[in-house]
């Protein structure tokens, strides 16, 4: 007797077959802890078997980095378009001030799902944090680029240092609901944390 508790499995093409697993698998992990995910579920919400999950992934962890890859593209991608935005020449501390705008336009829109890796209550497999790692190191050289900031070991701890303020400070921000009239402050403090690194904007 056919089982009436699945969802009727559609036709795809292989492509898309992937991208409705990856997207079923960010809708989950968004809302839910990594260990209380399971692949049934993702399975289930993208209309397909936990067998044909593994012939795209080859299990939990590695679905879940490419979720957290292509979430990290698309705040890049976000950080680009405010850049982009602002009008040639702008002053440095403008563009960084932008950047960090969409940052905290990140934090606000999944506070408990950004502050769970750095809290350590997230439990993500070593495949997700070099996915983070890697990223990290990625922005500390967009904002170098930004800065076009000269060698130095000063400077190299004040760009790696920047990040560190503002994860700090936005899980304050989270403890306390991400207000909006604290965006600002926050925003100010953190580039201020940064010209006191520098001793220079113009380093």
């Amino acid at each position: 007797m056919a089982r009436r508790d699945r969802s009727p499995r559609q036709r795809l093409e292989p492509e898309e077959r992937r991208e409705r697993i990856v997207e079923a698998a960010s809708a989950a992990f968004t809302t839910a802890p990594y260990r209380e995910v399971g692949l049934a579920g993702i399975a289930l919400a993208a209309s397909a078997s936990e067998a044909l999950v593994y012939r795209y992934f080859t299990g939990k962890a590695e679905l879940y980095a490419e979720v957290v890859r292509r979430a990290v593209d698309r705040f890049v991608q976000r950080q680009d378009d405010a850049l982009a935005q602002l009008a040639p020449g702008a002053p440095v501390r403008d563009r960084i001030r932008a950047a960090t705008l969409v940052h905290l336009d990140t934090v606000a829109a999944h506070p408990a799902g950004w502050g769970a890796p750095l809290l350590g209550s997230a439990e993500e497999p070593a495949q997700v944090a070099q996915v983070r790692t890697a990223a990290r190191a990625d922005q500390v050289e967009r904002l170098r680029a930004l800065l076009k900031a000269r060698e130095g070991r000063r400077r190299e701890f004040a760009l790696w240092g920047f990040f560190g303020f503002l994860d700090t400070a936005c899980l304050r921000w989270v403890d306390t609901g991400c207000p909006e009239q604290e965006r600002w402050p926050l925003v100010e403090a953190a580039l201020g944390a940064l010209e006191g690194g520098l001793g220079d904007w113009d380093a």
